[in-house]
């Protein structure tokens, strides 16, 4: 088990995937305990490392998650099925914004296109639970959010600004409180505001 876990961080990085961080994905799945979490909703599989991590962490835990390249999904679909997750993992080939779904989950996870986070937070929050969490990584953005001026790359330095527009609609949020932290890659922890205490 730990080897596969090994192999996976190994072809993310060789072949330059972004996975979560392992104090990221240690925090979540922390929550998942505290919480006593049971379904999951992921956006952004990318090679099935986070999903399968969080359903490793309770036995009861089933997770959808979404994925829309065809090479990262074929891989991810891979991997779940050499960590016989077949039955807990349901996993999509298509794009987020073309996915309907009407169930509710008790943590939603956006781990996908930084540009578009905004608008998978608001896609995808009636898919709560009403004491349900989402959870948002990369948040920090390699420790350049907040340090537009010094980046030199114009696509990063618009990607890093879209990331801090996100960060300040969370702050302004009427429905959600959310709380960041300092783990990983940046993490925001969001709660329905009648369920926050």
């Amino acid at each position: 088990m730990n080897k596969l876990i090994d192999d996976m961080i190994y072809y993310a990085k060789v072949n330059n995937i972004p996975i979560i961080q392992e104090e990221g994905i240690n925090f979540i799945k922390d929550q998942i305990n505290l919480r006593d979490i049971k379904n999951i909703l992921e956006i952004g599989s990318a090679i099935g490392y986070s999903a399968i991590m969080m359903c490793l962490s309770c036995n009861d835990v089933s997770i959808t998650t979404i994925e829309r390249d065809i090479d990262r999904y074929n891989l991810a679909c891979e991997y779940i099925d050499k960590f016989n997750l077949d039955d807990r993992i349901k996993i999509y080939n298509i794009d987020a914004f073309d996915y309907e779904d009407n169930n509710k989950y008790d943590l939603i996870f956006i781990d996908a296109a930084k540009a578009q986070y905004i608008k998978f937070f608001e896609k995808f929050k009636n898919n709560l639970n009403d004491n349900g969490i989402i959870i948002t990584d990369n948040i920090k953005f390699h420790g350049m959010v907040n340090h537009t001026d010094e980046i030199k790359n114009r696509n990063t330095r618009q990607l890093v600004r879209k990331i801090e527009n996100y960060i300040e609609f969370l702050k302004d949020n009427k429905e959600f409180n959310t709380t960041f932290f300092d783990v990983g890659d940046g993490i925001a922890l969001s709660i329905k505001k009648s369920c926050a205490n």
